[in-house]
């Protein structure tokens, strides 16, 4: 069915976890006619929740986009996960839609995610609506709720819906039936605009004719956020909602254009237009059992259809386009085409991933790339056998190109596997992910902390090599002069010898020899960091002098070096910075003191204070959780690399410990 795009609407629902978001998905499916049975949660029998984790948890991992047709009008939206370690699906959608729902828990109020989905939105400049579902609890006053949410949110939140004794009674809308809650919101609409401001002003009161399109115009221009009410399981305020939307909010007709970067560096604006050129990003790549790589995409401007071809600016690779899907959760259903304002999946792309920009061969522009948050948790892996291992490297390869928040690397020092991620509980989902679909069994555990060892005076020492096994022997002899170099300089080779006491062809074989006897220090076998070597002098044999002998010689230098020198463990020292509400300041400070960080500075961002620090790398790989528990969420942080500096010798002396005990049990 071809629908006009002022009666098309794509939008996003999300808000913080277990407040009924795929709820009201549903009842949105049913109440519309596109599902014949309204589908429940706690049974397992929701469109959206789909993956059997999801259905365990009963909770959301994955974004879902579902579809939802009238008469008349045309509704695609995705339903988010709530939960912090799933954010990654909020940022990946928000630029995928027009406007945003947030629903709030009518019992839970206002919690990190409904702030956490508000702040995206607005940083986007989406319109949004507020759903508070759940309006039958015993505890629930609406009317508080909705102060709470003006007072907390935003001063330029409206209520529409009239909530009495748990009961919808209707929408404010309607002036006859609510005569005083319509007169409350006519000042807020009238403070929209300055010609209908001056006319309240002058007559105390505004025409319905004036009010209904001034108010559809400042939820349009994100000047008022409407606030509904509902019952999300038992359909209740989901008629009043869909009518909403299709009166108030603004359709694929009005949304906000799209910006993109031409190839000349000019920024363009892509209109939503169906007859434009076709122009699409990629948010979400999912890896279908069956059918493969799904990429999913909003269309912004334009038409493509299936059987046809198209251009990715990214990879600047011309892609052939098979069949398109339209997704209703876990069905796939096939489309002849797609145009502006459609969200749909192509599979099998060859050269296409999240982020990219698609559009027509003509198209020679881009859009920006969505800004993902850094993971903050990571976390060590282990295969429980060999076969499992042969399975890891598919499985996480899959797994990255689905969420652009999970990482996986290769630590050099440790040769340890490395995943990072948003929470411990968003790596426990990709740890079950790959024994569920790659059959990869592996153990988590604590990364190991790349400690170095490096001197602390400087010190001379000759070294001579000789081996005499009859024929030719092996002899080797150096001096070198050892020394500590600044901090972050790792490693200096400096060649003083004169007047051949060392032919030129045997100097790269000393450094050779003095590079791998840095490979392992003799406090607790780490790698050696910020030193200076110099070969001043030494000798050779014209018959027995060789590679080896003088690799060898080279490395016996540096170990008997560091016998006579004083050695030190040192450690990676981060850069952290922290954004918390002013509140937790207090319990942020102390714990930083406790971690042996230092705070190197405070200043305020919003409603916010960003503390920023240098904190061991040690005494953060539980930080995320422990932030989260301390700020009930509403912290974040993040960290970068700064520098390495000296273990304190009461750790060091545990960490001496460890490692000695380690290689006892080898």
């Amino acid at each position: 069915m071809s629908v006009d795009l002022r009666q098309k609407f794509t939008f996003l629902l999300c808000g913080h976890a277990q407040t009924g978001k795929t709820s009201l998905a549903e009842s949105l499916l049913y109440t519309s006619g596109a599902s014949s049975r309204l589908g429940k949660v706690d049974d397992g029998t929701s469109v959206s929740d789909y993956e059997d984790d999801e259905k365990e948890r009963k909770s959301s991992i994955n974004l879902s986009v579902l579809s939802a047709e009238g008469k008349g009008y045309s509704f695609q939206f995705i339903d988010v996960p709530g939960y912090l370690d799933f954010v990654g699906e909020l940022y990946a959608s928000i630029r995928a839609v027009d406007f945003v729902i947030i629903v709030i828990d009518a019992s839970s109020g206002i919690e990190v995610g409904t702030e956490k989905a508000w702040e995206i939105a607005r940083r986007e400049n989406l319109p949004c609506l507020f759903f508070i579902n759940k309006v039958d609890k015993a505890t629930t006053d609406f009317n508080s709720l909705v102060k709470d949410i003006h007072d907390t949110i935003s001063k330029e939140t409206v209520p529409i819906s009239v909530v009495e004794n748990g009961q919808v009674k209707g929408v404010i809308e309607n002036k006859e039936q609510f005569a005083d809650a319509y007169g409350q919101i006519i000042e807020k609409v009238a403070e929209s605009d300055d010609a209908l401001l001056e006319k309240y002003l002058e007559t105390g009161t505004l025409d319905e004719n004036e009010f209904v399109p001034a108010l559809r115009k400042a939820i349009v221009n994100s000047k008022i956020f409407p606030v509904l009410g509902g019952i999300a399981t038992e359909e209740i305020g989901t008629q009043f909602l869909i009518d909403f939307i299709r009166k108030e909010m603004p359709s694929v007709a009005e949304a906000l254009p799209r910006r993109a970067k031409a190839s000349d560096g000019q920024e363009v604006t892509i209109e939503p237009k169906g007859d434009g050129d076709f122009a699409a990003q990629v948010f979400k790549t999912v890896i279908d059992p069956f059918v493969g790589q799904l990429s999913i995409f909003r269309v912004f401007s334009g038409t493509l259809a299936a059987n046809s071809e198209m251009y990715n600016v990214n990879t600047q690779t011309k892609e052939k386009v098979s069949q398109i899907f339209s997704l209703e959760g876990k069905q796939q259903l096939t489309k002849d085409s797609v145009s502006a304002g459609d969200i749909a999946a192509i599979a099998k792309l060859k050269d296409t991933h999240t982020n990219n920009t698609l559009c027509s061969a003509s198209g020679k522009f881009e859009f920006s790339p969505l800004p993902f948050p850094s993971p903050v948790y990571s976390a060590s892996v282990k295969p429980k056998t060999r076969k499992d291992e042969e399975k890891i490297s598919s499985a996480l390869s899959r797994l990255t190109s689905e969420d652009p928040t999970f990482r996986v690397g290769r630590d050099e020092q440790t040769k340890e596997l490395i995943i990072s991620g948003m929470g411990e509980l968003h790596l426990h989902v990709i740890i079950e992910r790959m024994k569920r679909k790659y059959g990869a069994n592996v153990d988590l555990g604590t990364p190991k902390v790349p400690y170095r060892e490096t001197i602390t005076k400087p010190v001379k020492v000759q070294s001579k090599y000789k081996k005499q096994t009859g024929g030719h022997g092996q002899y080797g002899d150096v001096w070198i002069e050892i020394e500590p170099l600044e901090r972050g300089k790792d490693f200096e080779f400096v060649d003083k010898i004169v007047g051949g006491a060392i032919p030129r062809n045997f100097i790269p074989s000393v450094e050779k020899g003095v590079r791998k006897a840095m490979q392992s220090g003799i406090l607790a076998g780490f790698p050696l960091s910020d030193i200076r070597v110099i070969l001043f002098d030494g000798s050779y044999h014209p018959v027995d002098s060789s590679d080896m002998s003088f690799q060898i010689a080279g490395s016996m230098a540096v170990k008997k070096a560091l016998e006579q020198t004083e050695t030190v463990i040192i450690e990676p020292i981060m850069n952290v910075e922290i954004i918390v509400p002013e509140e937790f300041m207090g319990q942020i400070t102390g714990d930083i003191n406790s971690r042996r960080g230092r705070v190197m500075g405070m200043e305020m961002k919003g409603k916010n204070e960003v503390v920023k620090a240098k904190i061991p790398l040690a005494e953060m790989f539980k930080y995320a959780s422990d932030l989260r528990s301390v700020t009930g969420g509403r912290g974040t942080y993040t960290m970068q690399f700064s520098h390495y500096d000296v273990v304190p010798q009461r750790i060091a002396q545990a960490i001496i410990q460890q490692a000695q005990d380690a290689k006892k049990e080898e």
